[in-house]
């Protein structure tokens, strides 16, 4: 049925767009391209270097970005864009925007679907701390392999259809949505977790492994109560299953909300993840922990995590206080360092400064408090900007 649907709809914007213009060749020539990007350079350092090396990145990575587009009349357009991270060099963006009206835009290709309010922020050139809160991190935050990442990595980048528009209600509200059918996070038959290296390997073609889409939607709101004082609140959700065989399933489920008041930057974040695992032939071999009181051995796992920020621009300066988390609770793999209830807390304390033009030098002090393992000081000090 919603194959059905985008596929009518799909129908429905090439028609219009058809109508609309005269020929292909003269879209072509009129359209206009625009390239854009950003680069961060941050350099982490840890106390307990010696037993974080292999559970983060210490030391300095380099995050690339590089975008172009073009308008193809008021009908179509089309983004391409290649990001150099921790992972290498990466596809995040190759779609087309077929554009109906501000309440009806069809987004097909390769691109980062509407899930909660980080991502729409996300490339280091639009915020002003090194790293992402722990529920969308994406291999900076300390012991990354022991949690395998936070809830869900941003940007997460896909590939299918999605369906978005605006709705303006004079110069006060906006309504906003957004609906999509894409491949959707990976795993592997054992099925335990998502395999975040799968879900965005080019050497798969960047295909899906079982042949069933992953469908989500996002919806927000904003209002303009007076002049510098804007508050949005948005929701968000993500179903399919992640396995070959398709039959461990995952929901994902996120709430945001945001207050501007001049100068003063107020965000919170909830994201949860509720994830089906296999058992196995023989679960207390799998396993670390035996059966719960009803005598079977719990075939889902819960991942949750939660951000609360503050952000202050005075001049040339952005002071930022953060403070975000993550917790796990569920059985673990027999080999596994986390317990049955594990968790983390952050606090973060950061400053960035405009050097010159939007060139900014982001400094922040991090403090996790960890469940299961010593508690860690992290330090950032990075140099990020757009071109």
């Amino acid at each position: 049925m919603i194959r059905w649907l985008f596929a009518l709809a799909l129908v429905i914007m090439f028609a219009r767009i058809t109508l609309a213009d005269d020929t292909a060749a003269k879209v072509a020539d009129a359209a206009e391209r625009h390239l854009a990007g950003s680069v961060q350079l941050d350099y982490l350092y840890t106390r307990n270097a010696a037993q974080t090396i292999d559970q983060g990145l210490n030391g300095a990575t380099a995050e690339l970005s590089m975008k172009l587009s073009m308008d193809f009349g008021d009908h179509v357009s089309s983004n391409v864009k290649v990001c150099y991270a921790c992972h290498g060099f990466e596809v995040s963006m190759a779609y087309f925007d077929l554009r109906a009206a501000d309440e009806l835009n069809v987004r097909v290709g390769r691109f980062t679907p509407a899930f909660g309010s980080f991502p729409l922020r996300h490339d280091p050139a639009n915020h002003d701390t090194s790293d992402k809160p722990l529920a969308y991190d994406m291999g900076r935050m300390v012991r990354i392999r022991e949690w395998n990442e936070g809830v869900l990595p941003a940007p997460w980048v896909d590939n299918g259809v999605e369906v978005n528009g605006s709705h303006f209600f004079g110069k006060v509200a906006q309504l906003d949505y957004a609906a999509y059918a894409i491949n959707g996070p990976k795993g592997d038959a054992s099925g335990d977790d998502f395999d975040f290296k799968e879900s965005r390997s080019p050497e798969r073609y960047y295909g899906d492994n079982n042949n069933e889409p992953t469908v989500g939607g996002r919806v927000s709101g904003t209002i303009d109560f007076a002049e510098g004082a804007i508050l949005t609140v948005g929701g968000s959700m993500m179903v399919g299953h992640y396995d070959p065989k398709a039959q461990l399933g995952f929901s994902i489920y996120g709430a945001d909300a945001s207050l501007q008041l001049g100068r003063l930057v107020l965000r919170s974040e909830y994201l949860r993840r509720r994830t089906e695992v296999a058992l196995g032939e023989d679960p207390a071999a799998r396993f670390k922990y035996g059966p719960g009181a009803n005598g079977r051995y719990s075939d889902f796992v819960i991942k949750d995590g939660f951000d609360a920020e503050a952000e202050l621009k005075l001049a040339k300066f952005s002071l930022i206080g953060r403070w975000d988390g993550l917790r796990r609770v569920g059985n673990v793999l027999a080999n596994s360092d986390l317990r049955s209830r594990s968790a983390i807390l952050r606090y973060t304390a950061g400053i960035a400064y405009k050097l010159s033009g939007a060139l900014r030098l982001k400094t922040s002090v991090e403090w996790y408090d960890f469940s299961d393992f010593e508690d860690e000081l992290a330090i950032h000090v990075g140099v990020a900007g757009p071109f």
